[in-house]
């Protein structure tokens, strides 16, 4: 029999007999819809993660000099967190040093910040974040304007009280107004507004509008860090390689500035994009390593159906497969057709769970703030393992089939 004869037949029997081929299909399309939604919601996580949390958080090839990290995943025991905590602020004297001293070209930021009160007319908001940065923090973030500019450097040096807000506090403060030149209080001290940055959208459905960008020498920075320190020297190199050679950089100065010994501890922290999503990583891993176990317990009970089912159909077909033989057909003929029949039930299966773990992928990223992405190799696998189960599952009875004597064969009924 032809390969093609043998797929018409298979898909054949799964129209004329619905319930039986249902039945037989439901194991694989169940291991493979699994399959699909879960490496698409991985890869859409992983996605988000780089894109929004990592890059949005600290910047693309940029990292921050810091006392400490802020990201921490995992249970941090309490020895570190003393650990910590005693160690010397970053200060002014810091950032400056780095920034006369590296060689590697790069941005540099100044950062604070402090949830505060601000209030334009009769209008307020609390626990707005608060940042005193350099005029350099808008192009390290990768902020742009909706309306208006940012501040500049002279402004800065000067400490001049103007501020740049993000697009949900000029939303909740403006409503109907343009923000432009109108006067801002923060804790009470007197800004102007002078740019809004376009809308940033939400992280794990937290805003990220809800912010206020000030000069670091404006007023307000005796209310959101202590004199002579920093919460975050932020440094943002060109590409990852000359990123990585600041951070030797500025490991190296700082470690000299601070007289500490070859193999002693390094008593501040360099954080970058990728420490940020270290613990998601463990998670995503975690995750990968458990796929193929789950997935394979739903693919040999399909397999395990798809058997039986077959092994009925040579049961119901023993007449069909003598009269086959008496025509001539070998036993790899009989062989063929019933692999490829079993094959192409499994294979209809995962086909079907492939387009179903798409659905529900996207189903689960309308519902909730998690992304979706599907992986084009997660597709490949499903249709690969749709082919190996119905091939495996389909060898024994078709084996069967192929041994059955013609004449024993042409008798039952």
């Amino acid at each position: 029999m032809h390969f093609f004869e043998a797929v018409r037949m298979a898909l054949r029997t799964i129209v004329t007999q619905k319930l039986k081929s249902f039945f037989s299909l439901l194991g694989v399309l169940v291991g493979v819809t699994f399959l699909i939604a879960v490496v698409s919601i991985v890869q859409g996580m992983n996605v988000y993660m780089e894109d929004k949390f990592a890059n949005r958080l600290i910047g693309l090839n940029t990292f921050q000099l810091r006392r400490m990290p802020n990201i921490q995943t995992g249970d941090t025991p309490e020895e570190t967190w003393r650990e910590w905590q005693r160690r010397p602020r970053v200060t002014y004297a810091d950032a400056d040093y780095i920034e006369t001293r590296l060689h590697t070209p790069a941005l540099f930021s100044r950062f604070c910040s402090e949830r505060l009160r601000v209030a334009y007319g009769s209008k307020s908001a609390k626990g707005i974040d608060i940042a005193g940065a350099d005029a350099a923090y808008f192009q390290i973030k990768n902020y742009d304007l909706a309306s208006g500019r940012p501040f500049t450097p002279q402004e800065v040096q000067a400490g001049t009280p103007v501020v740049v807000i993000g697009d949900l506090l000029a939303e909740k403060l403006f409503e109907g107004v343009d923000p432009i030149g109108k006067p801002l209080l923060i804790e009470g001290l007197p800004y102007r507004v002078v740019g809004v940055v376009e809308k940033q959208g939400t992280l794990f459905g937290i805003s990220m509008d809800k912010f206020a960008v000030t000069p670091f020498n404006a007023p307000v920075r005796s209310r959101i860090c202590a004199w002579n320190t920093l919460d975050e020297f932020h440094v943002q190199a060109a590409n990852p390689a000359s990123m990585v050679a600041a951070m030797d950089e500025v490991e190296a100065m700082m470690r000299i500035r601070r007289q500490l010994k070859p193999g002693q501890r390094s008593n501040f922290y360099l954080q970058t994009a990728e420490a940020a999503l270290e613990g998601w990583h463990k998670i995503a891993a975690i995750l990968f390593m458990a796929l193929p176990g789950l997935v394979a317990i739903s693919l040999v009970v399909g397999g395990i159906v798809i058997m039986n089912i077959m092994l009925m159909a040579v049961a119901e077909r023993t007449r069909e497969i003598g009269i086959r033989k008496a025509l001539g057909a070998k036993r790899r003929d009989i062989l063929a057709q019933f692999v490829v029949e079993s094959a192409t039930l499994s294979t209809v299966g995962a086909a079907l769970g492939i387009g179903l773990g798409i659905l529900l992928a996207f189903a689960v990223k309308a519902a909730t703030p998690l992304p979706a992405a599907v992986a084009p190799w997660s597709v490949g696998v499903g249709v690969v393992l749709g082919i190996a189960v119905g091939m495996g599952a389909g060898i024994y009875p078709a084996s069967r089939a192929s041994r059955l004597d013609p004449i024993t064969a042409l008798r039952a009924e």
